[in-house]
């Protein structure tokens, strides 16, 4: 037998990834530009506490509300068209956020960020899996590493604006058009072709893969396998985002600067887990690698609850980052992919969901710490780990 040969990229395919990556470089720098600013923004607008979390609050629901109709503007404009129109809009909602003259307006520009930025990410997605299919093999998870820069890379802007002491509207104008140039000249380098033919762009042997897998089961069970397994994935997110440096500094008693390595820990294995994951899914396939990571939050972040330290929690954090990187970008592939569903639609309905976990992370994790202690609620991440093992059946499993 002859081993079969591999087949590289063309120029086109080459152009297009870095097209995508430069999108999702672009949408995670946009809101992190903005992050560092809160509280110069809620001094300026004198708002209390409670009215600073309920404008917070618009960003999600915006999302909320414009996230399912992504699916019906990419098939009628494309995917990247929408991917790039939803930046330029993302851009402008967090530019009127950062100059609101009161509460209200506030709110509308993080509304309107939240809503363009959920309709950016299903098009960025649905373009970057187009392009993969070219490729033949993963590429999903790098553009969401790429991701983790942009946004390292925003919240390093915004500290640098707030250290040359540039006012709030011209950091955030000249981030809206630098990110809006990048933008405009990705789409020049982006596939071409309506996205309903996306499907044809792969080998017929994955068409018939993916059916024969689905076959087994009705679709609506595994959308809602592939919808529990992003929102578990998201909820360990919120964990080291809302909690981690709270659960290390009043828990652990650990100091300020010290605290501050649980959150750093998540982000940068979950970093670190998306650079290495597209080989791993390619040599093992995403259904061992979920598994595996799975029993990598679990054994991880049980650990540290079990047995708490201070270096013991920061690792358990570091675990459960690294454990759940691979697990949004594995459950937008197989949705994009059912059969039956209309273009778009199976990555709208994930994505869309997907958001749940962090409207309810933190308050599920909170009432559990009111209740019975911010250890307990905690839980929730190595319960994550668990419902990832349970339901990774539903991922790729290794090509032949």
């Amino acid at each position: 037998m002859t081993r079969p040969t591999r087949s590289f990229p063309d120029q086109q395919s080459r152009r297009a990834r870095a097209a995508v990556a430069a999108l999702f470089f672009t949408n995670g720098a946009l809101f992190a530009n903005l992050l560092p600013r809160y509280p110069e923004i809620k001094a300026s607008l004198d708002l209390s506490n409670t009215s600073f979390g309920i404008a917070v609050a618009a960003f999600p629901v915006g999302a909320m509300v414009a996230g399912l109709t992504a699916g019906a503007l990419i098939r009628r404009f494309g995917s990247a068209k929408v991917a790039v129109g939803g930046t330029i809009l993302t851009g402008l909602g967090v530019l009127l956020a950062g100059v609101a003259p009161s509460f209200a307006v506030f709110a509308l520009g993080l509304f309107v960020g939240g809503a363009m930025d959920a309709i950016t990410d299903v098009a960025q997605n649905a373009h970057g899996l187009r392009v993969q299919r070219l490729y033949g093999r993963s590429i999903l998870n790098s553009f969401h590493a790429v991701w983790s820069i942009g946004a390292v890379t925003g919240g390093a802007m915004a500290a640098g604006a707030i250290a040359l002491h540039l006012k709030l509207w011209i950091h955030l104008t000249i981030s809206a058009v630098v990110f809006t140039v990048v933008a405009i000249i990705a789409l020049r380098f982006c596939l071409t072709g309506p996205d309903s033919a996306a499907a044809t762009e792969g080998s017929s042997e994955k068409v018939g893969q993916t059916i024969a897998r689905a076959a087994g089961r009705p679709i609506a069970v595994t959308m809602a396998a592939l919808v529990l397994i992003a929102v578990v994935a998201t909820m360990v997110e919120d964990a080291g985002n809302s909690w981690a440096a709270l659960y290390l500094s009043n828990d652990l008693g650990a100091v300020a600067s010290i605290a501050a390595l649980g959150y750093i820990a998540l982000t940068g294995a979950q970093f670190i887990g998306r650079l290495l994951g597209d080989r791993m899914v390619d040599r093992f396939g995403a259904r061992t690698v979920a598994r595996t990571g799975g029993l990598i939050v679990l054994a991880g972040m049980g650990s540290a609850l079990a047995f708490p330290s201070l270096l013991g929690t920061i690792l358990g954090f570091a675990s459960a980052g690294f454990g759940v990187a691979t697990l949004v970008p594995a459950a937008m592939h197989e949705a994009d992919e059912l059969p039956g569903l209309r273009p778009g639609t199976g990555l709208t309905v994930l994505s869309w969901l997907m958001r749940l976990g962090f409207l309810i992370s933190p308050p599920l994790v909170g009432l559990i710490a009111d209740n019975a202690g911010l250890r307990a609620g905690l839980l929730t991440v190595p319960a994550a780990g668990i419902v990832v093992i349970l339901l990774a059946g539903v991922l790729r499993a290794k090509r032949r």
